[in-house]
């Protein structure tokens, strides 16, 4: 499986995913545990001898830049597939992205990080893991405040390994000379500045960039607008935004934003991972109000040991300490879904774990339901949809925080946690704060660049396909 699914994506573009999982750059074992994890979701595994010669088929068509997921097809294939080879039935599902209607490559996009921190490095290697097919985003340049004579070094240690996400996976040079760090082949330059005014891009080669501000030293249109230099042309921001910046939530309001602006944010991580459940269940059931409270890891903006800082409580110790604090993904909502009429109030909970957090959504919707309608529902919306990529669902009976550590998903639905009784539905979300936002950044990216691919088989014509 392993030589097809790199030829499709150097080739042609193609990223082969499995129920929203990516194949691309995995180990055997990494694909084999993938199609484990369909027992989960569909209460049986998929088989390397289902999804194998749908592959094959793929390699055969004249497929330009897209996503395919063989989870959706051979699920599609096992209910409607009768009388149809595995060849026959892809190009069916597949045929609005077959020859004269693939879509054309979209050169690559110069991308540039402005601060290189826990969120920075992370989408470093996002970014480094996705080149190979020449069609997506280039992280050309990382900008940050010089620290020391061994700075470059030191950055390039803490991209090399990581105390929570482990090794990267690859190989990182230094380039002292060209103040440079090659990582997997790519010559990413590191721009010493203390202020963005003082930065021409198009000097370091860097032309018609979206640049990533993960500092979140400024919030609002005019101090992200200071990053507006040449060679620039949008700005992200890896923060709630304020004011009149659009907080974008992939998979729920990022198709709905004026693409000519060149200011974004993508809001928090919490923001992130609530408002995917919440956008469902309030699509099927209706939501009248709730609750959110997010049992979060800490962040290096705690402290250690007790000390001075600006927000209460968030002064004393985090490691050894439960701390009370206030969130505004609750309130944050309303600017991800505007049609969104539903009071949401939000309190959170710092625990001492440096990563992966969870929700608990207190919610009276609209009507009576059962748990086995919302989780059924949940899981089929995690694996086709609008938001089959930002939101997961496990039911693992002895999962635990540690297990989402590296989930690509903005959230993921704990059924096994659920309570559900008349009118009122209590779900436990887990999010990794840390790298599963990091996704979210770059899908969000990739969509403002204008190199997002959609996913195919689409679901409306896959019944279709079965003729």
């Amino acid at each position: 499986m392993i030589p097809i699914i790199g030829t499709l994506y150097r080739d042609k573009g193609v990223t082969i995913l499995l129920h929203s999982r990516s194949l691309v750059n995995k180990s055997v074992i990494s694909i084999l545990r993938t199609h484990r994890f369909a027992r989960q979701i569909e209460g049986e595994e998929l088989s390397i001898d289902e999804t194998l010669p749908f592959l094959r088929a793929l390699a055969d068509l004249d497929l330009g830049p897209c996503k395919i997921d063989l989870g959706q097809l051979v699920t599609a294939y096992r209910a409607n597939g009768a009388g149809l080879s595995e060849a026959e039935f892809a190009a069916t599902a597949l045929a609005e992205v077959i020859g004269g209607n693939k879509a054309e490559s979209q050169g690559p996009r110069d991308v540039v990080l402005y601060g290189f921190g826990r969120i920075g490095r992370l989408v470093t290697r996002l970014l480094i893991e996705k080149v190979g097919s020449g069609n997506g985003l280039r992280l050309k340049a990382v900008v940050v405040r010089k620290g020391s004579d061994d700075d470059l070094a030191k950055r390039a240690s803490l991209l090399r390994r990581d105390s929570v996400h482990g090794h990267f996976n690859g190989t990182i040079k230094v380039d002292v000379e060209n103040n440079s760090i090659i990582a997997n082949g790519n010559v990413i330059k590191f721009i010493y500045s203390d202020s963005p005014a003082d930065i021409d891009y198009t000097e370091h080669g860097i032309n018609d960039a979206i640049l990533i501000d993960n500092t979140g030293k400024w919030r609002d249109r005019a101090g992200l607008e200071q990053h507006l230099r040449p060679g620039i042309a949008k700005v992200v921001l890896t923060a709630p935004g304020k004011g009149d910046v659009p907080n974008i939530v992939h998979g729920v309001n990022h198709r709905d934003q004026d693409l000519d602006q060149q200011i974004f944010s993508c809001a928090s991580c919490t923001t992130n991972a609530i408002v995917p459940p919440l956008k469902a269940m309030d699509d099927q059931f209706g939501i009248l109000r709730g609750h959110v409270e997010t049992v979060h890891s800490f962040t290096n903006d705690q402290n250690l040991l007790d000390n001075y800082h600006k927000a209460d409580r968030r002064g004393r110790s985090a490691p050894f300490n439960l701390v009370l604090t206030e969130t505004g993904a609750a309130s944050a909502v309303a600017k991800a879904m505007p049609d969104f009429k539903a009071k949401i109030t939000g309190n959170s909970i710092r625990v001492p774990t440096p990563d992966v957090s969870v929700a608990i959504l207190n919610l009276q919707l609209a009507q009576e339901v059962t748990r086995e309608e919302v989780l059924a529902y949940l899981r089929d919306v995690s694996l086709s949809g609008p938001l089959s990529r930002n939101l997961d669902y496990t039911a693992a009976t002895d999962a635990v925080s540690s297990d989402f550590i590296g989930s690509r998903a903005a959230s993921i639905i704990d059924a096994n946690a659920a309570i559900v009784e008349g009118d009122t539905a209590i779900l436990y979300v887990w999010y990794d704060n840390e790298f599963g936002y990091s996704c979210q950044v770059v899908r969000t990216v990739q969509y403002i660049s204008g190199i997002e691919y959609p996913t195919y088989p689409r679901t409306e014509v896959l019944t279709a396909a079965a003729g």
